[in-house]
């Protein structure tokens, strides 16, 4: 792939196309999961809890275009966001491209295969669970989020 396909190099988050946005996400679904702040501190922890709307398997939304509709605090990523939101994952290529920083090897964008993100085990498929079935988070805290 020469320098001018790999869009992520040579635009800002500001000057990426909508296709171009919507294709640099990775699939690996960690921003779907749901999160605990501790009241005192502020800090955030992920569960492997995620929202009523992610499909685990695919490691997509099952309603991506209406998800706001049935899931109204749903956060929408913008560049400002993704400039703002601390909790976005180190290896969001969201927040990868924001820092100036470069893809990483499994991302479909550079190995060209969609599942090589699964393969290399930086997604949550198949390692969590829908909201619908949990009653406390606490009980759901995991540290396998980078």
């Amino acid at each position: 792939m020469d320098q001018l396909q790999k869009f992520w190099k040579v635009k800002t988050l500001e000057q990426l196309s909508p296709s171009e946005w919507e294709s640099l996400c990775d699939g690996c679904g960690k921003c779907c999961l749901n999160k605990l702040e501790d009241e005192e501190t502020g800090d955030l922890v992920f569960t492997n809890v995620a929202c009523k709307l992610f499909d685990s398997q695919a490691c997509r939304c099952k309603n991506y275009q209406k998800r706001r509709r049935f899931v109204p605090d749903c956060q929408i990523l913008t560049p400002k966001k993704v400039r703002r939101l601390s909790w976005l994952p180190a290896t969001c290529a969201y927040r990868l491209v924001a820092e100036g920083k470069d893809l990483p090897k499994w991302h479909h964008l550079v190995s060209g295969n969609k599942h090589s993100i699964h393969k290399a085990g930086a997604s949550v498929k198949g390692k969590v669970v829908s909201e619908e079935r949990v009653k406390d988070l606490e009980d759901h805290v995991v540290d396998w989020i980078y």
